[in-house]
């Protein structure tokens, strides 16, 4: 049997995809959940079924050849319209057909999910829902990989994420800001404070967070340059929950959205580090997928579209 008559894997596909989105052989095969040389090979086994090299491997980062360029926008169509016949098929059967799907970041899905749904559903019958809370990256992956219909995260211009560039739909729903706190002394006074004689103790977000991502984009930009390289970070976390559990503990200074930290400023058990100042301005956004959803999430994206 020739390379143009063997079966094609559905899963070769999905790996084309990984790969042209990272342009690396080791995070395609991590997003993919598989192994690299197992991955090498499935996309081995696609460019020998087109029967071209889909991918230059001599470029750094790996980049698509001609051929792939003219592959990719079919391919998407092709997985697209596979996604839109598998929602149709449940629909007709009427599996899920009331179900919604979202991804959130750990800290929306602790502080303005369970609000924002409610006033949803007061003007919606959404039926079950399935929710997924975890990293900005982590949330990223399931909607690529297209297990989710819609993402909620901290969004800012000048740090687009991967959702950004691959052009998803996004609604912004409402907005926060990153206020720089600390653990105040006996004085009330920041025990870390930013605009000292001395450089304040950092707690950092980590490479997977969305608001680590924003403040590594903005900072120096936002606070002059170098700005970020003259912070000494004392501890690096995914989530803005644990930061926070650790500027309660005065371990340092930390930009926290205000969603989460307005009760503690209001108590006085953090205060902010920056006198007002040094605060970063950031959506709350909503991505849905590109390919046709259920009715019920077709009628949620339009009712925050019209917001």
């Amino acid at each position: 049997m020739g390379p143009g008559n063997r079966p094609l894997d559905l899963e070769w596909l999905e790996d084309f995809q990984a790969l042209a989105e990272t342009g690396n052989f080791s995070r395609a095969a991590e997003a993919r959940s598989i192994a690299q040389p197992a991955f090498s090979r499935h996309i081995r086994a696609l460019e020998e079924w087109v029967g071209v090299d889909l991918f230059d491997r001599s470029a750094h980062p790996v980049a698509l050849t001609a051929a792939g360029k003219r592959f990719q926008p079919l391919l998407q169509e092709v997985l697209a319209g596979l996604q839109a016949a598998r929602v149709e098929a449940r629909d007709a059967h009427d599996l899920d057909a009331a179900s919604l799907s979202f991804a959130a970041t750990h800290v929306l899905s602790l502080t303005f999910f369970p609000r924002w749904l409610g006033s949803v559903e007061a003007r919606l019958s959404m039926g079950p829902i399935q929710t997924i809370s975890d990293s900005s990256q982590a949330c990223e992956d399931l909607m690529l990989q297209r297990r989710v219909q819609f993402v909620l995260c901290h969004g800012h211009a000048g740090a687009p994420g991967r959702l950004d560039e691959a052009q998803y739909p996004v609604q912004r729903l409402s907005d926060d800001v990153l206020v720089p706190v600390a653990a105040p002394d006996a004085n009330g006074a920041p025990q870390h404070a930013l605009g000292a004689d001395r450089a304040p103790s950092v707690l950092a977000y980590s490479e997977a967070s969305g608001l680590g991502r924003i403040m590594r984009s903005i900072q120096d930009s936002e606070f002059g340059k170098g700005f970020a390289s003259s912070l000494p970070v004392v501890f690096t976390a995914h989530h803005a929950a644990l930061l926070r559990t650790m500027a309660l503990e005065g371990r340092g200074l930390a930009w926290l959205p205000m969603s989460l930290v307005a009760d503690d400023l209001r108590s006085g058990t953090l205060v902010d580090a920056g006198a007002g100042g040094w605060r970063v301005p950031v959506d709350i956004r909503l991505y849905r997928q590109l390919a046709a959803m259920t009715p019920v999430a077709e009628g949620l994206w339009q009712l925050v579209s019209k917001a």
